[in-house]
């Protein structure tokens, strides 16, 4: 099976420690949610093609020896003349709570599916996988008319028999107006086949109470199979009409939440696209997201992550 992934990288800046004087010393690195996720499905051996635009600046570059060097095709990648990857900071409270600081309005990323000739040419490359994920983030840096041919797209790739994944990822500064994130988050779960929510994300977007009413209000979807992470509380999955509430083990020495949903939605897909029921998947998610909240950034080392998945009970599915 194989998976491509939508979105945006971008440069992190990730708080390592300080020196002498207190001052923060930062490490760079390279980040997005797809982008974090599609770096641990890779790891735990899915074909995975990413999608997005670059620069043709040295970060750029940087970028795509990176996905290269985790396995990650990036034929369906195009870089555009002048241009230079988004950026931004972590800072991280006692108890590994993140907050993020961005630059990112000029990033190439945001042409997406805008330029008829390589949205054909995408469309193409796209057509050749088995499951298309994305977030919505990836819906918030696009414009409403890319939206759409996205849209259009996803309906004729899911005719065709293929599967469509989605995390609502919810960032309001992203958005001109809650109302317009509602709209495209909606539209897009209209040709979802997978949700991965968090409800977090959920009530702040659209004022769901609890987890009853998210559920409640995401019923009409044709979704197979939707998550709702909810942090240390079961993780409830609602798939054939049943909801099931499967425990989180707990983690210690958490020290960075950064990209923990992005690690979980990793381990589920992975999970799900060798075989895995959902349940055994949301296992798998747990497992994954608690490799990586351990360290600092969103993207942990690749030989610190196979040590820790070979040292974790792992289903002959993950």
């Amino acid at each position: 099976m194989k998976l491509a992934a939508l979105g945006e990288v971008m440069v992190e800046l990730a708080p390592q420690g300080a020196d002498g004087a207190g001052t923060p010393l930062l490490a760079q690195g390279y980040a997005g949610d797809t982008y974090n996720t599609s770096v641990y499905i890779a790891r735990s051996g899915v074909d995975v093609r990413y999608v997005t635009l670059l620069g043709d600046d040295p970060y750029s570059a940087q970028i795509l020896a990176t996905l290269a060097a985790e396995g990650i095709d990036t034929t369906a990648i195009e870089q555009l003349s002048g241009r230079s990857p988004g950026l931004y900071m972590i800072r991280n409270s006692a108890d590994g709570e993140r907050q993020f600081t961005y630059w990112r309005g000029e990033a190439p990323a945001r042409a997406l599916f805008a330029d008829t000739v390589s949205r054909e040419r995408l469309q193409a490359q796209l057509r050749e996988v088995d499951c298309i994920y994305l977030s919505g983030i990836t819906l918030a840096i696009m414009a409403p008319p890319a939206r759409e041919h996205l849209l259009t797209f996803l309906a004729e790739f899911r005719r065709g028999g293929g599967r469509v994944a989605f995390d609502s990822n919810y960032r309001p500064r992203l958005w001109a107006t809650p109302q317009d994130a509602q709209r495209a988050v909606a539209a897009l779960l209209a040709q979802a086949d997978i949700a991965l929510l968090t409800l977090e994300d959920e009530q702040l977007l659209w004022g769901d109470v609890d987890a009853d009413a998210c559920l409640t209000r995401n019923a009409d979807y044709p979704l197979a199979e939707l998550v709702l992470k909810r942090g240390p509380d079961p993780v409830l999955l609602q798939s054939d009409g049943t909801v099931h509430a499967l425990a989180v083990p707990p983690v210690t020495g958490i020290v960075d939440t950064t990209g923990a949903g992005d690690a979980f939605n990793a381990g589920y897909l992975a999970a799900r696209l060798h075989g895995a029921v959902a349940a055994e998947a949301v296992a798998a998610g747990n497992r994954c997201a608690a490799r990586v909240i351990r360290h600092r950034g969103a993207i942990i080392p690749a030989a610190q992550f196979a040590a820790e998945r070979a040292l974790a009970p792992v289903a002959a599915s993950e």
